[in-house]
């Protein structure tokens, strides 16, 4: 006979009780993070020197062109007389007098990618917000497209997913009704970084699988390619559209597969996650197998992993790195994004170490991490302009191709 449990068992009233304290914290955690008045705002200020390397010109054609009023004078310090710096805004509107901003040619293809794993905890949407900001500091027109019923990449572009979102309008879940939209323009939403739109996500995103399992039987390619059809509705406005996935497989992560033009697959250099990748890599090429029987074949213009949360202190970090670069030495990227408290303490705040302003940039903990988000984005920037055939003589010139 079985002896009785020395703990009491758990009803589903005391876990209704835990539910409702878990949502009393996160209630705490919003209120001060969404406060009236609280809404997020890009204070990044740029002096002349700093603005002529972005805009690839000296100050003193800058300084003229605002002597010349082909450019706004700057703004002052009423106090001081003192310039005040230029805001992303107007660094963009530099480039755009002196024809540098980095826009893809009407001929070229916009750029779908997706940073993909079906594991969580991989570092997937603080690199989809990184990268869509470092984008966006080069000139890049962006469309972020949350895809993952968590939604963090949307609270990290400073909406309250549970009140400023609404599910049944403004996400993907009415482009994949029945009878819903025919274009994805509904859902584009403006960010206060210039060059940014999002395609915001809820908890409610996750009944598009019910939707998606309710039409599988008979409209199996509806279900395959719906996304990327509406993608093809918004790509003429953005040069690259970024898409952060659920991490598993379900029919939302299959049509991100689908609707993807390249992937970067996100691996920390750890046992379990390196396990989980490998076996994400062999789900994905069965996977893409069976898409292909159902809709055809579907060629990447890259897939690229990326080594994240490396501590090189750590010698078993350092030892899986070096297998992972022996067993994929054309399919790492170069650039490695390791752990740093910087992004961490970013993300506490639902914020990124790119809108950092003030003395917390002048730490070396932060060039630090800069420096490694910088060479990391650079990287992928390149593979995504070698799509691109208006920017080939340029990558030549700029001895990248």
């Amino acid at each position: 006979m079985m002896e009785q449990s020395a703990l009491p068992p758990v009803s589903l009233e005391e876990l209704d009780k835990l539910a409702t304290r878990a949502s009393t914290v996160i209630d705490r955690l919003r209120d001060r993070l969404y406060a009236p008045g609280a809404q997020k705002t890009l204070d990044l200020r740029f002096n002349v020197k700093r603005a002529a390397d972005m805009v690839g010109r000296s100050d003193k054609l800058i300084r003229d062109a605002e002597a010349d009023g082909r450019l706004p004078m700057p703004e002052k310090d009423p106090n001081t007389g003192r310039r005040t710096g230029y805001s992303l805004a107007d660094v963009n509107r530099m480039r755009q007098v002196f024809g540098t901003l980095p826009h893809r040619a009407d001929s070229d293809p916009a750029m779908v990618l997706a940073i993909q794993n079906f594991k969580g905890g991989v570092g997937k949407s603080t690199m989809v917000c990184h990268f869509a900001q470092h984008l966006a500091l080069q000139g890049y027109r962006v469309c972020v497209v949350d895809c993952d019923s968590q939604a963090s990449t949307t609270s990290v572009f400073g909406l309250n997913p549970d009140v400023d979102v609404d599910e049944e309008e403004d996400t993907l879940y009415p482009f994949f009704r029945h009878g819903g939209p025919q274009d994805l323009s509904y859902a584009l939403r403006a960010t206060y970084w210039p060059n940014i739109a999002l395609i915001p996500a809820n908890l409610g995103l996750y009944d598009a699988e019910y939707e998606f399992a309710a039409r599988m039987a008979r409209e199996q390619v509806f279900v395959l390619d719906r996304l990327r059809i509406g993608l093809e509705t918004i790509k003429d406005r953005f040069d690259v559209i970024l898409l952060d996935p659920p991490p598993a497989l379900g029919m939302l992560s299959l049509s991100v597969l689908r609707a993807a033009d390249a992937l970067v697959i996100p691996a920390p250099p750890n046992n379990i996650d390196f396990g989980s990748t490998a076996h994400f890599l062999k789900m994905l090429g069965a996977t893409l197998n069976e898409l292909a029987r159902h809709g055809g074949t579907r060629d990447y213009a890259f897939v690229k992993i990326l080594a994240t949360k490396m501590n090189d202190s750590k010698s078993a970090h350092m030892a899986i790195k070096r297998m992972m670069d022996a067993v994929f030495p054309l399919d790492m990227l170069q650039s490695v994004l390791k752990d740093s408290a910087e992004i961490d303490n970013a993300a506490a705040n639902l914020s990124t170490v790119y809108e950092l302003t003030g003395p917390a940039t002048r730490t070396e903990t932060h060039k630090r991490c800069r420096a490694y988000l910088d060479a990391v984005n650079r990287e992928i920037e390149v593979l995504i302009r070698k799509t691109w055939p208006s920017h080939h003589a340029r990558l030549r010139k700029e001895g990248l191709l």
